[in-house]
């Protein structure tokens, strides 16, 4: 059996990213450690193939998308975004996500579905850059991604090896929950995901925490989640989460909804209850989407768009100069838009929670 550079990278006791840097003469690499290297490349008598070495010096001109799903509204503003930044450049995207059926598009992914196509996109010679949209990394895709030494980036997700922007969405949770308490309601519920993703988790936390900074107890009798397992906080769990705390006695006298797509299903939930938003329930949501505006709904805008653009753009830099620096993590803070489901006119009820009103 031939040599790998994995045989090399246990000799030399190096990552096998290194044992690359090496064989492709770049940057990075003490003097000490490519002799090292060299050395033990010999010892194995090692010859690193030519046309091997070719395609990794040369651009593909491609970028992979990796995300759980793509009907989505986040995800497509997200995607718009990037395609704005790469509108100059000759590069194509190559997106990888589970094809799941129509019946089926707003549920969470199986692992090792999306283990696949993670596995795609590490695939040498694919493409010279990796965007991974909501993805949690394990370490060892962590590790696997770093060893590529391929620029990566993500969006919707952080981890401290990789250049990433997120929004956060804890301040987002506490803001609307803020908003409530401020304009008088008691009984303010939250209707969540059952599978608990990192967003929902952090937006439940700031929920959480404005109630308990002033001074009310968390009660479970006011926490739904749908157990569908709706990756896109779909309308559908929204609709059947609010049926739940409809039931309930004394029911919710506000809601806030970890996605916009949840808080207008709750408007449906309510509206078939025979009861009227924002007479006897407020409702506030999360994302600020085209269909939100339209349905006159208070939320929290995250800037998809503007994430997805500033990602892109750094993911480029770093594909045109791979020492482009230390990584960072960049945050949003999501702006609190006050619309007609919480009460009264517009201006007076933003006035009222001493906000700046803005047509939006």
């Amino acid at each position: 059996m031939s040599t790998t550079i994995y045989d090399i990278a246990e000799r030399a006791d190096v990552s096998t990213a290194t044992v690359s840097r090496v064989f492709n003469d770049e940057s990075g690499v003490s003097e000490d450690t490519r002799q090292h290297v060299l050395d033990a490349a010999t010892a194995l008598n090692y010859r690193p193939h030519a046309s091997a070495q070719n395609l990794a010096r040369q651009h593909t001109n491609q970028i992979a998308v990796v995300a759980p799903v793509v009907a989505n509204y986040f995800y497509m503003h997200v995607m718009r975004g990037i395609q704005h930044a790469l509108a100059d450049r000759d590069m194509d995207l190559t997106i990888h996500a589970p094809a799941n059926p129509q019946d089926r598009i707003h549920e969470q992914p199986d692992p090792e579905s999306l283990n696949t196509y993670m596995a795609r996109a590490l695939q040498p010679g694919r493409n010279d850059g990796i965007f991974l949209l909501s993805m949690p990394l394990t370490g060892e895709w962590a590790d696997r991604l770093a060893e590529t030494n391929r620029a990566v980036v993500l969006a919707d997700g952080d981890h401290p090896q990789f250049e990433s922007f997120v929004v956060d969405s804890q301040e987002g949770g506490y803001k609307a929950t803020q908003h409530l308490i401020d304009l008088g309601h008691e009984r303010i519920g939250h209707i969540t995901v059952e599978y608990d993703p990192p967003p929902a988790r952090a937006r439940r936390k700031g929920y959480e925490q404005a109630l308990r900074d002033d001074g009310r107890t968390v009660r479970d009798d006011l926490i739904a989640a749908s157990n569908e397992r709706p990756f896109a906080f779909s309308e559908k769990g929204g609709y059947r989460a609010m049926k739940t705390l409809l039931e309930r006695d004394p029911r919710p006298d506000a809601v806030f909804a970890a996605s916009d797509m949840q808080a207008l299903g709750a408007m449906e939930a309510v509206r078939k209850q025979g009861l009227r938003v924002p007479e006897d329930l407020a409702i506030v949501g999360f994302d600020d989407l085209e269909l939100s505006r339209c349905a006159g709904l208070t939320t929290l805008r995250q800037p998809a768009r503007t994430m997805g653009a500033r990602a892109a753009r750094t993911l480029l830099r770093r594909i045109d100069d791979t020492d482009a620096g230390p990584v960072s993590s960049t945050v949003f803070s999501p702006e609190l838009v006050v619309r007609r489901t919480c009460g009264g006119h517009p201006k007076q009820e933003a006035a009222s929670a001493g906000f700046t009103w803005r047509e939006a």
